[in-house]
C-alpha cells in the first residue's frame, strides 16, 4: 500500500495512515534525539568557553595525522587562518542543528538539517575528532533521513492545525 492509495481513497485508508503515523512519530522521536545531542553539543562548548585555542588544536593535530584524509586539509587551513571564526561557528552551528531538528520544522527543511547534521559529523571523523555520542547522531540523522515525514511532526504539524490546513489524518480518512 502507498501513501497514494490514501491520497486517491482507493486500499485501506486507515493501514496506510496508520503506517505513515508510525514512521512518522518514530522518525520525530529520532529528530528529537539527535536535536537533543546538537543541543548538548553546542552548550557544552559554550559553558566550556570553547573558541580560538580549540579550533587550532584540532586543526594543527589533523595536520600532522596521517588517519585524516586528504580532502580535510584545506579545512584545516581555513581553520587555521581564522580560529576566532571557527570557535564562534562550530558551536552556534551546532546549537542550531540542535534547535531546528527539535523544532520539526516541516519535511524538506528537516531533511536538509539532518543532511547538514550528517555532514557535519563527517567531517569531526574526518579531523579525527570522535567521540562517542557522535555514531548515535550519525544514526539518529540517517533515521530522519529515511521517515520522510520525520519533520512533520513538530512545528509545522503544530502550526499547521492552528491555522486549520492541516489534520493528524489524510484527506481521504476525513469523509
Amino acid at each position: 500500500m502507498t501513501a497514494t492509495a490514501v491520497r486517491t481513497g482507493s486500499g485501506t485508508p486507515a493501514r496506510t495512515a496508520s503506517w505513515l503515523t508510525a514512521g512518522a512519530f518514530l522518525g520525530a522521536v529520532a529528530r528529537i534525539a539527535a536535536g537533543v545531542l546538537w543541543l548538548n553539543e553546542g552548550i557544552l562548548k559554550y559553558r566550556a568557553g570553547f573558541g580560538s585555542a580549540d579550533i587550532l588544536l584540532v586543526s594543527q593535530s589533523a595536520a600532522g595525522n596521517t588517519r585524516v584524509p586528504f580532502f580535510f586539509r584545506p579545512l584545516g587551513a581555513l581553520m587555521q587562518s581564522a580560529p576566532w571564526l571557527f570557535g564562534i561557528a562550530i558551536p552556534v552551528l551546532e546549537v542550531g542543528l540542535g534547535v531546528l531538528l527539535v523544532l520539526g520544522l516541516g519535511r524538506v527543511l528537516t531533511t536538509l538539517v539532518a543532511l547538514g547534521s550528517v555532514a557535519t559529523l563527517m567531517l569531526y571523523w574526518s579531523s579525527d575528532q570522535l567521540i562517542a555520542q557522535y555514531p548515535a547522531m550519525v544514526l539518529l540523522s540517517a533515521v530522519v533521513l529515511a521517515l520522510p515525514w520525520s519533520g512533520r511532526v513538530g512545528v509545522a504539524w503544530w502550526w499547521e492545525r492552528r491555522r486549520g490546513r492541516g489534520s493528524a489524518t489524510p484527506a481521504s480518512s476525513r469523509r
